[in-house]
């Protein structure tokens, strides 16, 4: 799903007040952290993931996470990176045009 700029801008708003819902650590993306993304991805939509790892392999855990989830990346700043994908079924967050 393609965002515009201010729909973007919208949703990095909304991430101040959210907390990270999971973690990416030492043991990297596998399939059990992936289903936790993909069940809060389900639930609300907007999420925030924790990566504690060196740069480019929190650069790449963010790359395969758009990649298997279909998630749009919203922002991603030093450890922690924001994803968006809208619930088909019920919508959660409405997002300006």
């Amino acid at each position: 799903m393609d965002l515009t700029n201010s729909q973007k801008r919208y949703l990095r708003g909304l991430t101040h007040d959210i907390n990270p819902v999971v973690m990416v650590a030492g043991n990297g993306l596998s399939e059990n952290v992936m289903a936790e993304i993909e069940q809060a991805l389900e639930h609300h939509e907007l999420i925030k993931v924790k990566l504690r790892g060196e740069r480019e392999e929190r650069k790449a855990w963010a790359e395969t996470i758009v990649e298997k989830t279909g998630a749009t990346p919203v922002h991603r700043i030093g450890q922690v990176a924001s994803f968006y994908r809208r619930n088909p079924k019920k919508p959660v967050i409405e997002l300006p045009r």
